[in-house]
């Protein structure tokens, strides 16, 4: 008898541990790696969507707000934020501007995390133009590049790698690029997820919003 009522006891604790491990599973965080299949097609560029999990960031170079050239490299082991604006935008680039930078402040002690800004008009955005505009804004140099290049360029990155504009005859490739989206990118330059940039904590369906995306950079580099 009493080695029945070990046994059961046993097997109770068991499943015990078997219900907790399952609970913990089904309620860890996770955080996809989204591809160009993830996304809604208008926003994926022809040449990509065939991708899949081998979608990253392709490589870049454009000049940041001190003149110095910066590439993926710079940016490569590193999570970041990536997003595109201009300094003259009277719409919604201020308001995202203004919550890039509470982002800043919330990640500024994290030597894990960058911040990205490309200029859609880098032809009057120029480094000067830019510099003086980082300061104004309060711009951590260690931690945020705002960026001018080849205008062709800043467009067929933010459709081909950042998914974030919609795509629609080659020849509007170089089109207008104006979004609200923020975009985490994790230490292999996989896209992690898009956030609503004028938003930082209101609930929107479909919408991750900024307050999500601070905890998710949190989730990244404790992975790390």
């Amino acid at each position: 008898m009493f080695k029945y009522k070990k046994l059961s006891i046993f097997f109770f604790g068991l499943l015990v541990v078997i219900f907790i491990s399952i609970y913990t599973l089904l309620n860890q965080k996770t955080l996809p790696v989204i591809t160009p299949r993830d996304v809604n097609p208008e926003l994926v560029d022809s040449l990509v969507q065939h991708i899949g999990y081998k979608h990253k960031i392709a490589p870049f170079a454009f000049t940041n707000q001190n003149g110095k050239k910066i590439t993926n490299k710079d940016y490569y082991g590193k999570i970041y934020v990536a997003d595109f604006f201009f300094t003259t935008c009277q719409t919604i680039c201020p308001k995202m501007t203004d919550n890039m930078v509470w982002l800043q402040n919330k990640i500024k002690n994290n030597p894990k995390v960058k911040l990205l800004s490309h200029s859609v008009f880098p032809d009057e955005d120029t480094v000067e133009v830019l510099k003086k505009y980082a300061k104004e804004k309060g711009v951590i140099d260690e931690k945020w590049n705002l960026v001018t290049g080849n205008q062709k360029e800043i467009y067929k990155i933010a459709r081909q790698s950042y998914l974030v504009v919609k795509t629609g005859k080659p020849e509007e490739m170089y089109d207008m690029v104006h979004t609200e989206n923020f975009v985490l990118v994790d230490q292999k330059g996989r896209i992690r997820g898009f956030y609503n940039g004028l938003n930082i904590d209101k609930t929107v369906k479909g919408e991750k919003n900024l307050t999500q995306l601070v905890e998710d950079i949190e989730f990244l580099s404790e992975k790390d």
